[in-house]
Parts: structure tokens; C-alpha cells; sequence
């Protein structure tokens, strides 16, 4: 017997809200599920005619999942959470919005996945497509889901920056060109382990057929492999090698034809040419001319907490690259720098700590703050000098008073700010408080 269709919509954030908005206006009914409810998900189950399920028991979620057709788990809802067992048990599927985006909409998508450079990329290609005259917006892991777009009849293609929390619970999501620009271990808080998060990662090319494109990072091992086997026509880039590549102080193209002088960029650390080469692959593919693509380049301004100078004191340069939530980020910031003073801690997402130290090279001294305080002091023991601050303003006094003219002190945490903070921003805006104040009162 054929279920009747209802979405079993497990946690209430900003994608779950859409989706249920989405299915509402669809007539396609829905349950709503959240742990730790707001007069929001209150108010909005109401006005939907909805009913809210708070904080059901495993045995409330099995029966939940037994009258269900399909499970939709909010992103980053931990795969540990009793409402997967539920599911699996009732032999649900398990989906995305990705999969009701395409049964409703069949207009070409862009998408763009990496542990690191997702939003940066994302946007600068949104940007290169406007500039060649396309109706793009920017969705998925931004302010605006994917679902949340559908019904603006405007939009010519949307520009998916794409989760592993939504390509993960995907049955199937084929974009028109999807680019993975990295792989380094993140979201263990999450994933039941590296591999599944790597298996999620994956699921950008799965679908593709070879009238598709896939644009992949070859400087990145775990990548490149993946990227041998996808389906679609391949396209790829590095800092020294692929499609498009770096060359005589050039971006340069897969027909050696050059894209913009490295000279022209308002910023060119290693990340910022291998986000540049990615974007421009990935938005050529999709039909920007060459034209836009270096116009944009040109005039792109960095988005805020990605390595982003504060002020400078006696030759020393404070920056905020708050976004580095893994030692992954931390470490590509790191590579543009001769000397650092590094604040680096928070919440640590499950990811080991240590590969931090093998830039020890270009760090002076660390300064460690918040809860994982204790595993960058021990990522550093007997390689750098550590010391512990308690809060931003000690710790940007600390690290001051390491640094010696020429050095930059850099928050690059390498862990998310859940522990002091209620994001990534406002510590990062906390942090240029505190250096504006220190500056400020001439030290």
C-alpha cells in the first residue's frame, strides 16, 4: 500500500522554515519536528496549519516516521539524532530540499561545494553570471534556500552553494555544472565519520550525465581522485596545474588564453588565486563571457572575516579571518603570511587539532582561547610558544604583545565560535572591537 504523501520535517532553522512554506504552498502535507521550539516555529506552524511535535521520544518518531512518505532533516542535524534510526527502521527515504527544488523546477543550477571558499566562489560566480547579462541569485547554505527561490519566475539559474548536510541527504541532485574546490576533515560534530562526510561531498558529481560539467581542484588529492571518475565532462584547476592554472603572473585558461594578471586582484594569497581560477572555470562552464569573469575579478571585494585587515600598530597588521573554523582554513591563511602571532580556539567540531603545528614555521606564538583552548596548546606543545587568554580583549593583548614589527596577528580559529559566541561574525566583530580599542588607547 502507497503512503499518502507527507514530509516529515525534523528541526526548525532557516531551511526547515522554507521547506515547510514551500510544501505548504504546494498542498503537500508535512509534520513538524523541533527539539528545542521558538514562539517563530510556534507562530509559523500555526499560521501553515501545521502541527509542531516538540521534542518527541523515539517511540513518538517511530510512529511519526511509520505514517510519513519521506524524511527531511534540517542541515546539520547530527546523524546520531534518534529521527535517522526512526526513519531507517520505517524504511523512509531520506531527502533534501535539493530533491523538492528539482520535482518543482527545472531551471539550470550552478552549485559549488568545499570545506572551505563555498560562500566566496558561490558569490563571485552569482556575480560573474549578472555581469554577462543572467538573472543569477546566490541560495542553499546562504541566507536564502534553495526552495525559498523557486517562485521568483525572474531568476534564470541559481548558484547552489551546496552543504555535505544537504548533498548528503540527497537522492538525487544533478546540477549543470557543480564544482568541489576542497576536502579537509570538518563537520565530525555532525557526520558519523570522515568518510561519510567525504562520501556527502561526492554526491555533487553522482548525478551529473556527460552533457554536465564537473570543475574540480587537482592541488587537492581526495578531489582530483574523485573528480577522474565523474561522469560529466571535466574540467579542472590548480596553482600550477589543470584547465585553468596560474602562469607568468597570469590566471590563465584551458586554452592558454589569459584570464586576469595576478597583479590586478585586490588580494592574491594562495586561497584567494585557487577561489579566483574555481570561480572563473566554473562560471565560463556555465556561460559567463570572459569579459565578466575578469571584471569581477578585478573588482572584487573580499566578504567580511576572510583574512581581513583591522588596522595596523609599529608595523604589525591585525586580521580577522574569523570564517576558519578548520585547521584547513587556518592553515591556507597561514601560507600568506611570513610571520603570525595566531589566536586560534573555540568549539572544536570533532577534527584533530595537530596538523595545525606543521606551520610552525610562519607562527611566532599562539595565543588559545575558548573551549578547545587546551587542544591548540597541546597542538603546539614543545613547537611554539602558548599561552592562554580568557577572553577576545586578553587575547588581542596577548598576542600584541608577542608580535614584533613586521608580523601579523591573525584570529584564524580553526574551530567554530559556538562556545563564546553566536557565530562566526560576532566574533569577528569582537575581535575588531578589541583591536580598534587597543589601538585605540595607543596600547
Amino acid at each position: 500500500m502507497t503512503r499518502p504523501e507527507r514530509i516529515l520535517v525534523v528541526g526548525l532553522g532557516v531551511a526547515g522554515q522554507a521547506v515547510l512554506r514551500a510544501l505548504a504552498a504546494r498542498g503537500v502535507d508535512a509534520v513538524a519536528v523541533e527539539d528545542r521550539p521558538t514562539e517563530t516555529h510556534r507562530l509559523l506552524a500555526g499560521e501553515l496549519g501545521l502541527s509542531l511535535v516538540v521534542a518527541p521520544d523515539a517511540s513518538t518518531l517511530a510512529a511519526l516516521a511509520r505514517d510519513a512518505s519521506a524524511f527531511l532533516p534540517t542541515p546539520g542535524l547530527p546523524e546520531t539524532h534518534p529521527a535517522f534510526a526512526a526513519a531507517a527502521a520505517a524504511g523512509l527515504p531520506t531527502i533534501s530540499e535539493f530533491d523538492l527544488a528539482h520535482r518543482w523546477d527545472q531551471r539550470p543550477i550552478v552549485a559549488i561545494t568545499g570545506t572551505n571558499g563555498k560562500t566566496t566562489v558561490t558569490m563571485m560566480v552569482t556575480a560573474m553570471l549578472e555581469a554577462s547579462g543572467r538573472r543569477a541569485v546566490a541560495v542553499g547554505n546562504t541566507e536564502v534556500p534553495l526552495v525559498a527561490s523557486l517562485d521568483d519566475p525572474t531568476i534564470e539559474v541559481f548558484v547552489v552553494e551546496a552543504s555535505s548536510f544537504r548533498l548528503g541527504h540527497s537522492r538525487f541532485f544533478r546540477p549543470d555544472v557543480a564544482t568541489w574546490l576542497n576536502f579537509a576533515p570538518d563537520h565530525l560534530d555532525v557526520h558519523r565519520d570522515l568518510a561519510g562526510y567525504e562520501a556527502a561531498k561526492a554526491r555533487i558529481w553522482a548525478d551529473q550525465g556527460i552533457e554536465d560539467v564537473a570543475v574540480g581542484n587537482l592541488d587537492d588529492p581526495i578531489v582530483a581522485r574523485h573528480l577522474r571518475v565523474a561522469p560529466a565532462q571535466q574540467v579542472s584547476f590548480g596553482l600550477s596545474q589543470g584547465d585553468y592554472h596560474v602562469a607568468g603572473g597570469s590566471l590563465v585558461d584551458d586554452t592558454g588564453t589569459v584570464v586576469i594578471d595576478t597583479a590586478e586582484l585586490p588580494r592574491a594569497l594562495p586561497h584567494d588565486l585557487s577561489n579566483a581560477l574555481a570561480a572563473a572555470a566554473t562560471a565560463r562552464a556555465a556561460g559567463a563571457s570572459a569579459e565578466a569573469v575578469a571584471a569581477v575579478l578585478r573588482s572584487w571585494e573580499h566578504l567580511p572575516h576572510r583574512v581581513q585587515l583591522v588596522g595596523t600598530r609599529d608595523d604589525v597588521g591585525f586580521y580577522d579571518d574569523s570564517k576558519a573554523t578548520t585547521p584547513h582554513a587556518t592553515l591556507a591563511a597561514l601560507s600568506g603570511f611570513e610571520q603570525v602571532v595566531l589566536i586560534a580556539g573555540g568549539q572544536n567540531k570533532g577534527i584533530d587539532l595537530r596538523p595545525l603545528a606543521t606551520a610552525a614555521d610562519r607562527i611566532r606564538a599562539v595565543v588559545a582561547i575558548g573551549a578547545a583552548a587546551e587542544e591548540v596548546a597541546a597542538a603546539f606543545a614543545g613547537a611554539r610558544p602558548v599561552v592562554t587568554a580568557s577572553s577576545m580583549d586578553e587575547a588581542v593583548a596577548e598576542a600584541a604583545a608577542l608580535a614584533r614589527p613586521g608580523d601579523a596577528v591573525l584570529l584564524s580559529p580553526a574551530c567554530a565560535s559556538f562556545d563564546w559566541y553566536r557565530n562566526y561574525g560576532a566574533r569577528g566583530d569582537d575581535f575588531a572591537r578589541a583591536v580598534r580599542a587597543l589601538l585605540g588607547s595607543g596600547g
